[in-house]
């Protein structure tokens, strides 16, 4: 059965996304859905400062991947796939190093690398709920 989150304003945003991170369990691959504006960078970053990234984190649109550290110093990976328009170009950039490196890959756009994608990942969907809510839908994917 998915989990659901509500998020009904931007403040809410830090419960949120402590509320997914006990979800992970043990999870490296996180899939983010949603439409253009959902929010799903802003999300990933209250994600990230929860688990103590310090860096700057933005959205990886151009160069595909951010690497950051998180408060133990282990890397997390964020991805945009939103300009790829062929799995290959992943491929080319390392995509399947990272996602088998054992350490959580934040994926923006999943479905245009989709055949590249590892079976056990967790499938978060943003989905709009009003000009500053969201609701998170979260489902395990075999």
């Amino acid at each position: 059965m998915p989990l659901q989150i509500d998020i009904p304003s931007l403040a809410a945003l830090p419960a949120a996304a402590a509320q997914l991170r006990e979800a992970l369990g043990n999870h490296t691959i996180i899939l983010f859905e949603g439409e253009m504006g959902a929010g799903k960078t802003t999300f990933i970053k209250a994600l990230c400062e929860n688990m103590g990234v310090q860096d700057d984190i933005s959205s990886p649109t151009f160069s595909l991947v951010n690497e950051y550290r998180n408060g133990r110093n282990q890397p997390i990976y964020h991805f945009d796939f939103y300009r790829i328009d062929d799995p290959a170009d992943a491929l080319r950039m390392g995509a399947l190093e990272y996602f088998d490196s054992g350490y959580l890959c934040l994926i923006e756009w999943p479905s245009r690398v989709e055949t590249l994608l590892p079976p056990y990942r967790l499938l978060v969907t943003l989905v709009v709920t009003g000009p500053d809510s969201r609701q998170l839908i979260v489902t395990e994917v075999e």
